[in-house]
């Protein structure tokens, strides 16, 4: 059994402020920082 990732709170915020800038689709961006599409929106929303 594999255990899940943690994330900073700053990486969390970046993600999240490049996400609110839109210069990148959802999934680009969630290929650019190597994690999961709805990961990226759950952070967005948050």
């Amino acid at each position: 059994m594999t255990k899940r990732k943690r994330y900073t709170s700053e990486f969390k915020a970046k993600v999240a402020l490049e996400a609110t800038r839109e210069e990148l689709t959802t999934t680009g961006l969630a290929k650019k920082c190597d994690i999961h599409p709805t990961i990226t929106s759950g952070w967005n929303k948050a």
